[in-house]
């Protein structure tokens, strides 16, 4: 069975002039101890999909689904006090910006033994012991002296460190990485991503990755599920869909990412033409058709819908198979 099961998600914003959907019929799977990987440019809603699993929703959110399902309990039936025991206990979130969500008054190890005093019930020596324990299983250098820091004395990496530490404290069935190497230098990007790949197989977790670079999500996820304008429009197993991507969106991502091949030589990536989609625009049709190169009439009219094409593997798209335009396919769908 699986740990997580996302369907038929849909987050809405309102605002003066009524509200705007950003997440639209979104679906997704976890299975125990895998590591999935969401991926897709900025404003394709992977981060409010991901926080639908906490019911971390801004004020003026409103979230609905037919599904979101944890450990066969129902996430969207839980009472005040059942949600506040899964953010503690269930799930670890490690957020884009770990400065912001740390407190710049305190020092980081107070910081880190105040949510186990919360979440753990330890106090004083204990609670401080196992922070130390935390920091030190993070791979931070010198944890005693990182304990008496101020955050801003940390360097961004290291701040990830501290935030994963306190992530995993609890020993969670999953962990949320919000792009986690974001603003981060390449080192240590792969330093964080086999950090989190390290804690994953010790403690038999899973864990949702989001990412903007499917660079990433291939190096560390074991299946993808691509977003673009608020739609799932591909996943399935990594290899595959790296292999075989069968939506252009999918393509064009994959294109972008650097290769071996063009290290230290002046190669333009071929990139995706134009601006991802103002939701408030979206209408109906393919959200990806304004950017397309294959884009034929009926993309503008059809359902956006998963359809299999592989053991696991699905897309969106009706009609181009590994690159070529499919001739047969039925007109909207």
């Amino acid at each position: 069975m699986a740990l997580l099961t996302v369907a038929g998600l849909r987050i809405a914003f309102s605002h003066r002039g009524g509200s705007t959907e950003v997440v639209r019929g979104v679906e997704f799977a976890v299975e125990p101890g895998e590591t999935v990987g969401l991926v897709g440019e900025s404003g394709s809603g992977k981060s409010l999909a991901c926080r639908s699993i906490i019911r971390l929703m801004p004020a003026h959110a409103t979230m609905t689904a037919s599904k979101v399902e944890f450990d066969g309990r129902d996430v969207l039936a839980m009472s005040a006090k059942e949600l506040r025991d899964h953010r503690a206990h269930s799930v670890g979130m490690i957020f884009q910006d770990p400065y912001s969500c740390f407190d710049p008054t305190m020092r980081i190890g107070e910081q880190v033994a105040e949510t186990l005093r919360v979440n753990a019930g330890l106090e004083g020596d204990a609670a401080k012991a196992r922070a130390l324990e935390l920091l030190e299983s993070v791979d931070i250098a010198s944890p005693e002296q990182r304990f008496r820091a101020y955050p801003h004395e940390l360097s961004g990496g290291m701040r990830q460190r501290v935030m994963i530490a306190i992530a995993i404290s609890a020993s969670p069935k999953l962990l949320i990485a919000d792009e986690p190497t974001t603003a981060l230098d390449v080192t240590t990007q792969a330093q964080i991503l086999g950090l989190i790949e390290q804690r994953r197989r010790e403690s038999g977790m899973a864990v949702l990755l989001v990412s903007h670079d499917f660079g990433v999500i291939a190096q560390a996820c074991d299946r993808v599920v691509v977003m673009y304008g608020g739609y799932v429009v591909e996943a399935g197993p990594v290899a595959e869909v790296c292999a075989r991507p069968q939506h252009p969106y999918t393509r064009g991502l994959l294109s972008s990412i650097p290769s071996l091949e063009s290290a230290g030589r002046r190669v333009r990536r071929a990139g995706i033409p134009g601006q991802p989609p103002n939701p408030a625009d979206l209408v109906a049709g393919c959200p990806f058709a304004d950017r397309c190169a294959q884009v034929r009439p009926a993309c503008r009219e059809l359902h956006v819908a998963l359809e299999g094409v592989g053991d696991g593997h699905v897309t969106a798209c009706p009609y181009v198979r590994d690159g070529v335009p499919v001739t047969n396919a039925g007109g909207s769908r």
